[in-house]
This record gives structure tokens, sequence and C-alpha cells, in this order.
């Protein structure tokens, strides 16, 4: 008799060791599967900065060429060049 109580009691607790091991991996499933999401977004961000400052040591790179005075001129500030009209279309 006592032997087979110790042998059910055994069995409940491997079952209960069981029940723990499983939620504890499917717990660790999420939080990897959250933490791989979390690491897109920020190596997304990483690149997007990485573009901007490339993009932004061109802009410092160029500056003092006469094109991309003109252009920041004409785009930015709104300058012609002398005798230069400028017709809007107000069409729409």
């Amino acid at each position: 008799m006592k032997l087979k109580r110790s042998s059910i009691l055994m069995k409940i607790v491997i079952l209960a060791l069981l029940v723990y091991a499983a939620i504890t991996l499917v717990g660790a499933k999420n939080r990897i599967a959250a933490a791989r999401e979390d690491q897109a977004l920020l190596q997304a961000k990483v690149d997007a900065a990485l573009q901007e400052n490339a993009e932004l040591e061109y802009d410092v790179a160029h500056a003092a060429d006469p094109e991309t005075i003109e252009s920041i001129a004409r785009t930015k500030l709104g300058l012609v060049m002398p005798g230069e009209k400028i017709f809007y279309d107000v069409g729409n």
C-alpha cells in the first residue's frame, strides 16, 4: 500500500514539473519573439539614422558647390536669377 501511494505521489510531482516546464517554455518563447520584434524596430531606426547621417555628410562636403548653393536658394529661399520670370499654375 505504501509503495502505491509513493508511486502515485511521484507521478503527480513529475506531472506538475512537466506542466511548469511547459508553461515556462511558452513564456520564454513569447519573450524571445517580442525581443526579436524590438530588435528589428531598433535596427530599422539605426539604418534610417545612418542614411540620414550619410546625406548630411554629403551636404556638408558639397556645401561650397555653386550648384548646391543655387539649388538651396531656389528651393528653400524662393530666389530667382536676374531676368527670370516665375509663372504659377493657378488652374487647379
